[in-house]
């Protein structure tokens, strides 16, 4: 049974072997990260174009994601190397310091206006909270601080604010420039980074648009306010990440295992996709295999209904890129066995005809011992929906489309099949697709195999029949 979880990994330097890239594609790579806060545009278009050539020589589809770097407020830099602050010190970040001359009792800040949002009382988190500070006067550009929880600080560390409400826009002018360049370069996915509301999510795609990206938007959830108008969020974009680095440290750790498990329902329930992400292997950076905690937190997240599961260090500058890719392979094999068949939508009242075709396969296939799922999509839209429901019958997305083929490898249990109608006989084309299974070792004699396609080829959002059929029964099959 092939695995029903994505995988997404970040490409590095540690990924830019071409034997390290084959074998990345070989452990079951579905999408690779492009994170835009790191490299240059050169570095990147190398990897992508190495990516692809890469995953058509094996005959695979691999989609690209492209990740916005957004406004990450950071502190400066320190004059003299990285400092140890005391519990109980005084400390300032200053918006009229120098970036690159911080000392032990003050540094400058990325984001002067950040003044603006802090008041006495806030606690001001460094590092992914590993420095908490306590905000004590705001004088002019100057928040005066006292040490809570010390440690070393080094160069250009994030700042957040506990409880979030810092008001930098989602969008700067170097988000804008990449997604430009996202564009260009023909991204699956475009992942905007400290998403506020959902009118954040629909100015990145009128930009990614407007500079001719096709792709679908990824809302990364990683600020507290974000949380309040989280179906808006969910419903204007295409997925959701979520992002529990910059989340934890606003809400805080202990309420983030039940605000994920909230996110990947609440993303199901709404009909889309979701993205985990974050440490999920943190120690197989240098470790060759994972902590048990780790394998409980992935586990965990599949067994939640998780569409993907994301690495970042882990595989762009980890020592085992290959290694962790593979571990989480076997991690999610092993949790989707314990995955039931859900009751999703049983009492819904469907909008479209063929919403109501891909709801009706996927309760007659978990009710009829079906085999396998072939859906004849052209944008992808049918097998999204039947991949919200709980199920261990493998959905093959079958299309014409490069673009959908690379942007279904994000749905939980589809797999993208290149396959072009050739014939207008429904008989014909019905006996082709059992072929491709049979071929793809998917099916073999006397399985059930359900198609869902249009009596329209070509119109999208034209699926309209469903057709359960008998392998080996198809050769001879005349009737519809």
């Amino acid at each position: 049974m092939p695995r029903r979880t994505k995988i997404v990994a970040t490409l590095g330097p540690a990924t830019d072997a071409p034997e390290v890239m084959d074998g990345l594609i070989g452990a079951g790579l579905d999408l690779a990260r492009l994170n835009l806060s790191h490299d240059t545009h050169a570095r990147h278009r190398e990897r992508v174009e190495r990516l692809r050539a890469r995953a058509a020589a094996a005959d695979t589809e691999v989609a690209v994601l492209f990740d916005l770097q957004g406004p990450k407020i950071r502190i400066g830099r320190f004059a003299a190397g990285p400092v140890l602050l005391e519990r109980g010190a005084a400390f300032a970040i200053d918006a009229d310091c120098p970036l690159d001359r911080g000392d032990a009792s003050r540094v400058g800040t990325t984001y002067p206006a950040l003044v603006e949002d802090v008041r006495p009382g806030d606690t001001l988190l460094l590092d992914d909270g590993a420095i908490e500070l306590w905000v004590e006067a705001v004088e002019g550009g100057r928040m005066a601080c006292r040490v809570v929880i010390g440690g070393r600080l080094s160069d250009n560390k994030g700042i957040n604010r506990k409880g979030g409400g810092l008001s930098a826009p989602a969008l700067t002018e170097k988000d804008l420039a990449d997604i430009r360049f996202a564009a260009e370069l023909g991204a699956d996915y475009l992942a905007v980074s400290f998403v506020r509301s959902a009118e954040d999510v629909r100015q990145a795609r009128a930009h990614f648009q407007a500079a001719g990206g096709r792709g679908g938007v990824v809302a990364k959830i990683e600020r507290a306010e974000a949380l309040d108008g989280i179906d808006a969020i969910i419903n204007a974009a295409d997925a959701i990440m979520v992002a529990r680095g910059d989340l934890g440290v606003e809400i805080g750790d202990a309420e983030l295992p039940a605000v994920q498990k909230h996110l990947i329902s609440r993303a199901r329930e709404l009909n889309s996709v979701v993205i985990t992400a974050t440490q999920m292997m943190q120690s197989m950076i240098e470790s060759p295999i994972p902590t048990r905690a780790e394998v409980f937190d992935v586990a965990n997240a599949v067994l939640d209904g998780t569409d993907a599961v994301m690495l970042s260090a882990e595989s762009s500058i980890g020592q085992n890129p290959v290694k962790v890719v593979e571990a989480l392979d076997r991690i999610c094999r092993e949790a989707e066995k314990s995955v039931t068949r859900s009751g999703h939508r049983l009492d819904s009242v469907f909008g479209r005809v063929d919403e109501a075709i891909a709801m009706a396969a996927m309760y007659t296939a978990n009710h009829l011992g079906v085999k396998a799922i072939a859906a004849l999509t052209e944008t992808g839209s049918t097998v999204k929906w039947m991949s919200r429901i709980s199920s261990g019958i493998p959905i093959h997305a079958m299309t014409r489309f490069d673009s959908t083929r690379r942007k279904v490898c994000l749905f939980r249990g589809v797999y993208p099949v290149a396959f072009d109608v050739a014939s207008t006989d429904i008989h014909e084309v019905n006996r082709a697709v059992i072929e491709e299974l049979l071929r793809r070792g998917t099916v073999c004699d006397g399985d059930l195999v359900i198609i869902t396609k249009g009596d329209r080829s070509g119109v999208e959002g034209q699926t309209n029949i469903m057709k359960i059929m008998r392998v080996g029964e198809h050769r001879t099959a005349s009737e519809d």
